[in-house]
């Protein structure tokens, strides 16, 4: 087993064999590429990466980009091809999700630009074109009935097609978006009718958020530990809360609120499941897994953290860590609960 991954408890043992592996795929010291959004595609083999906000060579304003990583065809090979593209309509991506035939991505906005959840569609090809990088997006929601968002960060689908996503003011913190009009809140998208609800309040900065397997429980973050101004504090939250999804009178409603775990250090970003319902966020220093009932199983630890990831086939966990993609196999019985491969 690598000697970056840390056993807490014997039932993580079912999930990293003595064979897990955790590799470097792809490096860049001079861009942080590798932060935010992490979309496989099954049928391209490719992963959609944002970076974190860097200076444009050009202009010198804070920029944000997407890179198309093509990924290694086989878990022994470490072959990759990376290429950023241009996405039309979704100014200062984030987080991102798996949507119909192509990509959501949350749009953080600009000063100028509202942010919202864009929805990017795809070439179904089964031969990527690395050339090709340009692509059209389209921005679904914009606003809560006429008062823009803040800066959406991460996004999730549920399985009757509505759209849920967190949105902190981190971008106005970080000098990209307006003074807020909203309060750090999460919402629910439906595309079928055009209504958006706040589904969930009281949050610091709410971050991440994801589905258990059966859908009966979404989890959010919480990284009100650290605010856009770089500034920290150990009395806020770094916490993932647990709901359970409830319907009264024909719509969902999240209803006992818990804390599910507090990262040690630094904080939950990203979140994902598996298909047994462990629950696996992207921390400070690593990766961290827990079961489903808040039991730290193991870390991954990897120095400079992890803002977040996603499952791939058969085992496979692609890390995003600022300047470096990694692959971490796990027991090749491992699926997670968004694709389910």
């Amino acid at each position: 087993m690598h000697s970056s991954i840390r056993i807490f408890d014997k039932a993580a043992e079912k999930i990293l064999s003595a064979d897990a592996k955790l590799e470097v795929l792809l490096e860049d010291d001079q861009c942080p590429f590798a932060h935010e959004a992490g979309v496989f595609i099954p049928e391209h083999n490719a992963l959609y990466i944002t970076s974190n906000q860097y200076p444009h060579p050009s202009t010198g304003n804070s920029h944000i980009h997407i890179s198309r990583v093509q990924l290694p065809p086989s878990p022994n090979s470490n072959e990759v091809n990376c290429s950023r593209i241009e996405a039309k309509s979704v100014p200062m991506p984030n987080g991102g999700v798996n949507y119909k035939d192509g990509v959501l991505f949350c749009a953080q906005g600009t000063i100028d630009e509202p942010g919202g959840i864009a929805y990017m569609p795809l070439k179904r090809s089964t031969n990527l074109n690395l050339d090709d990088d340009e692509h059209e997006a389209e921005l679904l929601v914009s606003s809560f009935h006429g008062r823009p968002f803040n800066s959406p960060n991460d996004v999730v689908v549920h399985s009757d097609g509505s759209i849920w996503f967190t949105d902190p003011i981190y971008g106005w913190e970080q000098g990209i978006r307006p003074r807020p009009r909203l309060p750090n809140q999460v919402y629910r998208y439906d595309p079928a009718t055009g209504g958006i609800r706040a589904i969930a309040d009281g949050f610091g900065r709410p971050n991440g958020i994801c589905f258990s397997p059966d859908e009966r429980i979404v989890y959010i973050t919480d990284t009100d530990w650290i605010h856009g101004d770089g500034s920290i504090d150990d009395t806020r939250a770094s916490s993932i809360y647990a709901f359970d999804v409830v319907t009264y009178s024909g719509q969902p409603f999240l209803a006992k609120r818990r804390l599910f775990a507090l990262a040690d250090t630094g904080i939950p970003d990203g979140i994902k499941c598996d298909m047994v319902g462990n629950v696996y966020s992207g921390c400070g220093d690593g990766l961290s897994i827990w079961s489903p009932g808040g039991v730290l199983l193991a870390k991954v630890v990897i120095e400079g953290g992890v803002a977040n990831f996603c499952f791939g086939r058969d085992g496979q966990v692609f890390l995003l860590n600022e300047h470096k993609l990694w692959r971490l196999q796990l027991d090749r019985g491992c699926r997670g609960a968004l694709l389910r491969l």
